[in-house]
């Protein structure tokens, strides 16, 4: 394919920069009682470049398992959906597993539009890129900004059925509430056309999931600690990252792995763009994600709750990964 081509068929839509919601959210997060920061912060072009990394990691069994998953049985899962589908994929990064429903899509219709929904552009068009060189019988839109939004920009555009892909077990980063807002957004925006594919990693033996966030080369330290770097780059902060340090601990209770960033010594941070000074207490984190593990019958009640139908379920041999296809 030219270079021409390829932007006929490349369409890239900046809806909110994740920049504008930077400084606001630091501010309130930050001050909170309770510190954290928001993980979609995460993803800055340093910040893909290790969750890459972590991807291919022996203890991160996530992306390996679900990738099998998907090729396997994409095939499948496209069975399942209406004719002349396109294809939208939330959180869509470097558009890896994604190649597997796109071609079960081209195997079953002439040409198929692909909408990317991502709060960080770089990585977003990078993916998007490679995939018009691998498939010319694609049509790409990528959409730059929260998930919300995309969905109702593809409210007034995309005509044809959509299927909804929400891969890598993402959703596991919503609390309580906050995946309540979000299967309500999902049920506001889907039509009865349209179909979700939900991607939920499994309840597991602790000793699994805490070596999945917390591996033996320092990886994901890497990765938590590189939003600290941001903060430094963006807003003139002056986090010294050797002044904390990663910590991973499953919180059983609550059937979910926290991250945190914890103080090693009493020590005063500021942020020189918002004016504010944070201090910390030795032993005190900031909390940086959580990422949920459930049982298959604990995420169908919650869609269910929300008014969603579970068509079928995809799952690996050792049942640690698995995709809900939804109605």
């Amino acid at each position: 394919m030219s270079g021409l081509s390829n932007e006929v068929r490349y369409v890239s839509i900046t809806l909110r920069s994740a920049q504008e919601n930077l400084g606001f959210d630091v501010q309130q997060t930050l001050t909170a009682p309770i510190k954290s920061l928001p993980c979609k912060y995460f993803y800055d072009q340093r910040g893909m470049a290790l969750f890459e990394q972590i991807c291919s990691l022996p203890e991160y069994y996530l992306t390996r398992v679900e990738t099998a998953i998907l090729k396997n049985r994409a095939a499948q899962i496209i069975e399942r959906c209406p004719t002349d589908l396109s294809l939208v994929e939330l959180g869509s990064g470097s558009s890896t597993k994604i190649r597997f429903l796109i071609e079960a899509c081209l195997a079953r219709q002439q040409e198929l539009a692909y909408y990317a929904i991502d709060i960080s552009p770089g990585g977003l068009e990078n993916g998007l890129r490679q995939l018009l060189q691998e498939y010319p019988q694609l049509r790409v839109v990528g959409l730059v900004g929260e998930f919300a939004d995309g969905l109702s920009y593809l409210s007034t555009h995309a005509g044809q059925p959509r299927l909804v892909a929400f891969l890598g077990s993402t959703v596991g980063n919503f609390a309580e509430d906050e995946i309540a807002r979000f299967f309500t957004m999902l049920r506001q925006e889907l039509r009865p056309e349209d179909r979700l594919l939900l991607g939920v990693d499994l309840l597991k033996a602790p000793v699994v999931l805490e070596a999945a966030y917390d591996d033996s080369q320092g990886i994901t330290a890497q990765f938590n600690l590189n939003i600290l770097a941001r903060l430094n780059r963006e807003l003139s902060a002056d986090f010294d990252l050797a002044a904390f340090r990663h910590r991973a601990v499953l919180n059983r209770e609550r059937s979910r792995i926290e991250m945190h960033l914890v103080s090693v010594r009493d020590q005063r941070v500021r942020i020189g763009d918002l004016g504010l000074n944070i201090d910390f207490r030795q032993g005190e984190s900031i909390h940086t994600e959580n990422c949920y593990k459930y049982s298959p019958a604990r995420m169908e009640s919650l869609l269910a709750d929300h008014g969603f139908h579970v068509l079928c379920r995809f799952t690996d041999p050792h049942d640690q990964f698995c995709l809900f296809l939804v109605s």
